[in-house]
């Protein structure tokens, strides 16, 4: 009897959405106490997007983003099984973001929640969303990564205002037996170092009141020497360990796709898997870090430069700490469609 061949979920498509406003280094030189070369060598950022109209959020820009990514594929809304939302800015507390955009889009046979797991949320989504797809619950999965960062950025704070923008981006899961697909994951969290990288009020241990606001503790706070040691090691260290356990080689990795944080930290990470810059995805310096935006966004902007078959590792590192990386095989060739 011939073996059933393994049930994988490939992406199949892939989706952006970019507020059109841009918020550039020599905007924030007016603002804050910074330059634009400060922030270029430290960061790599020149601009980022910021979504100014205050009657849309983060759901607006997910479901943007899903709209587009559906439209290239030619799947109806009504078609998707489950949502998943990865976000650190969500509209509300509750209910999830994934509901807002499951009736936004129209997808009226879709359950769905969101995952907060800040820069690493859209890994671990993706890691979730195969496993819906690999069990054969669902056929298709939409997986979002959308943050309104500048919503909770305190623009007197020069070490965390220059960093972060507004985006989102979505891919489409499906099953695919033809050995594409995401093939392996490895996630790690570290809470010891909770402090270092977060939100202190709007949960239950301190909820809104004038004092937390008046002390500014809505703004996320990060403590970029900490942050960055790790990083620098967490990010390189999941991509290593993801190609020496399914014997990947340097010149079998077709792109790295990592986590725009900081350009320093991606160097960092291609060097230890010994790759080349042309083997690299980076656009921080056009849309900053838009946290768990940034991995699909990269996927949207290289889409059409992508073959069959391609070796794509994607690595991330954020607040928890959580970081992980995850290999896949890419199922299709260039862009579908014009979405």
């Amino acid at each position: 009897m011939a073996e059933t061949p393994r049930r994988t979920a490939a992406i199949t498509s892939v989706g952006h959405y970019l507020p059109p406003d841009r918020l550039t280094n020599a905007d924030l030189e007016k603002i804050v106490d910074t330059s634009d070369e400060w922030i270029r060598t430290r960061t790599g950022v020149r601009e980022r997007r910021i979504l100014r109209d205050e009657t849309k959020a983060t759901s607006f820009m997910a479901t943007e983003a899903a709209r587009e990514c559906l439209a290239k594929a030619g799947v109806d809304a009504e078609d998707i099984g489950c949502i998943l939302v990865a976000t650190v800015s969500p509209d509300m507390v509750f209910p999830a973001t994934a509901c807002l955009v499951q009736n936004q889009l129209g997808a009226t046979n879709a359950w769905g929640y969101d995952i907060s797991a800040a820069c690493s949320g859209f890994l671990f989504a993706l890691t979730t969303g195969a496993k819906l797809v690999e069990s054969g619950m669902h056929d298709r999965v939409l997986v979002i990564g959308a943050d309104t960062m500048s919503r909770i950025i305190d623009y007197t704070d020069r070490t965390t205002c220059v960093i972060f923008g507004d985006g989102a981006g979505a891919v489409l899961l499906e099953p695919a037996t033809d050995e594409t697909g995401l093939l392996d994951s490895v996630q790690h969290v570290d809470g010891s170092n909770a402090e270092a990288l977060n939100m202190p009020a709007g949960g239950s241990r301190h909820p809104a009141t004038h004092e937390t606001v008046d002390a500014r503790m809505h703004f996320l706070k990060q403590d970029g020497r900490t942050v960055f040691k790790r990083a620098v090691v967490g990010m390189a260290e999941a991509a290593a360990e993801i190609m020496d356990r399914n014997d990947l080689a340097a010149e079998d990795i077709r792109y790295l796709v990592p986590h725009q944080a900081n350009l320093r930290i991606i160097e960092a990470t291609a060097k230890r898997m010994g790759i080349g810059s042309d083997q690299v995805m980076v656009n921080i310096q056009r849309y900053g870090n838009t946290t768990a935006a940034t991995i699909p966004l990269c996927l949207s902007d290289w889409e059409p430069q992508l073959r069959r078959g391609d070796n794509l590792v994607l690595a991330a590192f954020g607040g928890g700490f959580s970081w992980g990386a995850t290999w896949i095989k890419w199922a299709y060739d260039g862009a579908k469609g014009e979405g």
